[in-house]
């Protein structure tokens, strides 16, 4: 077998995939509309917040009453317009809108939404939530009473906060910020919804803190979500193509306490697919490439985790996904506090099980996690040793070379007897024709006497096709490849914007072809075939990560120069034998 055309069989079933994955994003015919409920025909509001229904719980006070505060939309005609409250710390710059005390705006300051360049020094941060209706992605919280309480009159997601300032900032030497927001109506109920940050830290404190100084027990539960539109498509299939982000997955992830889950924004309206579970210990998420928002309940806290789709007959529906607390009880002149957390922020391998159990799983490897993840840890101890994911790749690439050193040499050592023999089975072509029986039998004795393997190319293969798969979720799906700049390339985690590393493929691939024995007894139309080869891996990796470019680039080169020095030994030794 060998090992030029085994690659090219996968890499073509690889680059058919992705082409295949790019196209239909495009070209998909529309999602089959859902029937509209109650819940699902809501309108937005002034503020551009939807609410969904809440399905029953199997507590009592999740009744009717708490699904209606939260499904109905409210009317704001006659109230005090809401305004937005900036918070700045060290890593976030957030805006939290007073009506609902939802967090509308999110910007991850650490991480500029382009790479660095001469001439874009100091590019925009990225933007994780937003309250556009093209990039719609908001995070909300409330309590729902479980009695006959109109929803206007109840402090949900819709209710209208009060805050003693408009901006708040972790000043410097400042390791702790809260931020208050109140709300209370007539009867003399009172919640204070409170944002507790923490310098260098993605994870966000919510605490709603009830002060019951009503006549009559208040009776209901807290309630989080996240609500977000699919995200607009830019671009043809073939940019898409060169775009991770749009291969990534989109949507909602959960936690189960034992199991991770994930939900496509275009399955949401498939009932067998919808989220409606009791879930202790786990969370709620939507995802993003490299980044995510996630609501983190206690940890023995069960909650009520459903997920739906808001206006699914509209041109740009809202998905979402809440989990509604235990129900909570308050007496008159007692006070209770719900705690939960937001985390807002990156996907950084190996510190997000510190945060929640499981939220390491938010960042997406697939199937091939078993071998992206020992992958990763391999490259981030490389890059604590070169400072540059750059040479980290490159020094993998010698570390894996070193370990299969013998093996490559094995498969060199049988290609180059097979480029000897070449000659010879051409001659044997000749003399059988068209008997492809007796061709094959002359052709497996001629093997067995000098003691060539035609199979001895296959395990290497076998080894580096997963080595590959697995290359290329890390190095297209690890966050700290993004923006990581190595030589001309700004951006490891993207294309390579000069082709030069495809191109250096290319020409490895034509020194492989003229070392190994490609065309010996070869069809005439496979022969053409591996002649343009080159043309097509060139093309191929056009649209992959410079990342995999560079890594299969030197791979291939350490790779040359070995079969290179073993063809010339194999020569050397066969010389003396031919004189």
């Amino acid at each position: 077998m060998n090992q030029t055309r085994t690659f090219l069989l996968f890499a073509l079933l690889a680059v058919a995939y992705l082409l295949f994955t790019a196209w239909e994003k495009d070209y998909a015919p529309p999602p089959r509309v859902a029937t509209t409920s109650a819940s699902s025909a809501a309108t937005p509001s002034a503020d551009g917040s939807v609410p969904g229904a809440i399905p029953a719980t199997a507590t009592p006070t999740a009744a009717s009453g708490t699904a209606a505060a939260i499904a109905t939309d409210v009317a704001h005609a006659g109230q005090a317009p809401s305004q937005l409250i900036t918070i700045n710390t060290d890593v976030l710059r957030l805006s939290v809108d007073t009506r609902g005390g939802s967090v509308v705006h999110a910007d991850l300051l650490a991480y500029p939404d382009a790479p660095r360049t001469h001439k874009a020094p100091n590019p925009p941060p990225t933007v994780l939530l937003a309250n556009d209706e093209a990039h719609y992605f908001v995070a909300q919280s409330g309590l729902v009473s479980s009695s006959d309480t109109a929803p206007q009159d109840q402090p949900n997601h819709q209710a209208l906060f009060q805050s003693a300032q408009t901006a708040y900032k972790l000043a410097d030497g400042q390791n702790e910020l809260n931020v208050d927001l109140t709300w209370q109506d007539a009867a003399g109920l009172k919640v204070t919804k409170t944002y507790s940050f923490k310098r260098g830290s993605y994870v966000i404190g919510v605490s709603q803190r009830i002060d019951n100084g009503a006549a009559q027990a208040w009776l209901g539960n807290a309630y989080q979500q996240l609500l977000r539109v699919e995200p607009p498509h830019t671009g043809n299939w073939l940019t898409n193509m060169s775009n991770p982000e749009s291969r990534s997955f989109q949507g909602a992830a959960w936690y189960t306490g034992e199991k991770f889950q994930k939900l496509l924004f275009k399955d949401f309206k498939e009932p067998k697919d919808k989220l409606d579970s009791q879930i202790k210990g786990g969370w709620a998420a939507m995802l993003r490439l490299y980044f995510f928002a996630a609501w983190i309940p206690p940890a023995d806290q069960t909650d009520h985790y459903v997920t739906e789709t808001i206006n699914p007959d509209s041109a740009q529906p809202r998905y979402l996904i809440r989990a509604v607390g235990p129900a909570l009880s308050v007496a008159p002149g007692q006070s209770l506090t719900s705690q939960t957390r937001l985390y807002l922020g990156p996907n950084v391998q190996g510190t997000l099980d510190a945060v929640a159990p499981g939220l390491d799983l938010t960042i997406d490897y697939g199937m091939f996690k078993l071998i992206a993840v020992p992958m990763h840890a391999v490259l981030s101890f490389l890059d604590g040793i070169a400072h540059n994911w750059g040479l980290s790749i490159i020094l993998l690439v010698l570390l894996i070379k070193g370990a299969t050193w013998k093996l490559t040499a094995v498969q060199y050592k049988s290609s180059a007897k097979m480029r000897k023999l070449a000659p010879r089975i051409q001659a044997l072509k000749e003399r059988y024709g068209d008997d492809k029986v007796k061709m094959q039998q002359a052709t497996m004795e001629l093997y067995k006497k000098e003691k060539v393997n035609p199979m001895g190319g296959c395990l290497p293969v076998l080894i580096t096709m997963p080595v590959f798969y697995g290359l290329y979720y890390v190095l297209t799906y690890s966050l700290e490849l993004r923006h990581a700049a190595f030589m001309w390339i700004p951006d490891l985690s993207a294309p390579d914007p000069f082709y030069i590393l495809p191109i250096i493929y290319a020409a490895v691939m034509l020194g492989t072809q003229w070392l190994n024995p490609v065309a010996a007894g070869m069809d005439p139309a496979q022969a053409k075939m591996m002649k343009v080869m080159p043309l097509l891996f060139t093309v191929m990796f056009a649209f992959f990560p410079a990342g995999l470019c560079l890594y299969y680039a030197v791979n291939g080169l350490v790779g040359l120069g070995q079969q290179w020095w073993v063809t010339h030994h194999v020569d050397r030794e066969e010389s003396p034998k031919a004189a």
